[in-house]
């Protein structure tokens, strides 16, 4: 089992890294999910985020996209997994848990950080977003 700690990561490169571990066959657990960052203009990230949670016209449904931190960040982990409803896909899924903040059968693991060095870009918090 892989425990890896998003505080400060780059959402993107987060979810890559723990799709590809979770295809391989692992067991992969995040936590600090409302501090992982994501890149890009404040405005641009926001206005997506809630065009996906506007209603459709009158022949689209809602997406229902949520606004808690942790499931933000499962599903840009499920996006980059190949059709996660059905096949490897779907059991690679399944092996994800994604929580905000540090469980408690977690503080003393040997944890995995994904940090690149700061360029100090234009970035939003999880945190943030999902007060939005």
């Amino acid at each position: 089992m892989k425990i890896i700690d998003a505080k400060d990561a780059i959402m993107g490169r987060l979810a890559a890294y723990v799709a590809k571990q979770a295809m391989n066959g692992e067991d992969v657990v995040v936590v600090n999910c409302e501090q992982a960052k994501i890149t890009g203009r404040r405005l641009d990230i926001v206005e997506d985020f809630l065009s996906k949670r506007k209603t459709g016209g009158v022949v689209a449904a809602p997406t229902n996209t949520s606004r808690v931190a942790f499931k933000i960040v499962k599903r840009t982990i499920r996006g980059m997994l190949p059709d996660y409803r059905m096949g490897r896909g779907r059991v690679a899924f399944k092996k994800i848990k994604c929580y905000n903040g540090v469980p408690k059968e977690f503080e003393s693991a040997e944890k995995i950080t994904l940090i690149r060095p700061d360029k100090k870009g234009k970035f939003i918090r999880v945190s943030e977003l999902s007060k939005i």
